[in-house]
């Protein structure tokens, strides 16, 4: 998989909006996964229209679902 392939990039973004919500909001810490998860859905729908054209693309269709996996592999 090379560094610029869509999973990675979707990876990308959900990171990035997990460190917001850790920031914004320490006690998430102790959340589960799916709790995240539908966090950073929630963010990512809400925060769509700043981000650019293409990352608006790759977040579209993305579920909780696939965040919650995303996150299992990256808190491993």
């Amino acid at each position: 998989m090379n560094e610029d392939s869509d999973p990675v990039k979707k990876r990308k973004i959900v990171n990035r909006f997990l460190k917001q919500l850790t920031r914004d909001e320490p006690q998430m810490y102790y959340a589960t996964t799916s709790e995240i998860a539908r966090s950073i859905h929630l963010m990512i729908k809400e925060h769509t229209n700043r981000l650019s054209v293409e990352e608006q693309a790759l977040v579209r269709r993305m579920t909780m679902k696939d965040i919650e996996v995303m996150l299992g592999f990256t808190l491993k």
